[in-house]
């Protein structure tokens, strides 16, 4: 399961980029009536290198910030299924730890990225 959950994730990361980096967005169509399928096949919009930037970081780490607190969950859940043995609770007590400070890390950088983007305005 590990060695398939991490290239899936990174084609997600991808494929989101990739979404936002080309700047289409439904919004700016005008109407359901516009465009082919009600509009998706709407130009692309203006959008300036650092709002593309932003909103693709933004994804990404909201991305990684879900996934910790998944791991955070998987981690109390093999704490309490653990049985009492030290092997297990241990383990249970570094998933837990490690997915907090890669909560910590990815709230960090959200702030870092939107602090640094801000400047170039």
């Amino acid at each position: 399961m590990k060695k398939i959950l991490i290239p899936v994730l990174a084609l997600v990361m991808i494929t989101l980029s990739a979404l936002f980096l080309t700047g289409h967005s439904l919004a700016a169509c005008g109407g359901i009536d516009q465009g082919v399928l009600g509009g998706i096949a709407c130009g692309p919009t203006s959008k300036s290198a650092p709002d593309a930037i932003r909103t693709t970081i933004n994804v990404l780490l909201y991305i990684v910030g879900i996934a910790a607190v998944i791991v955070i969950i998987v981690g109390g859940l093999r704490y309490v299924l653990s049985g009492g043995d030290p092997k297990n609770t241990a383990a249970a007590k570094d998933t837990i730890m490690y997915a907090a400070i890669g909560l910590a890390v990815s709230l960090l950088a959200y702030g870092i990225v939107n602090f640094v983007l801000s400047q170039f305005k």
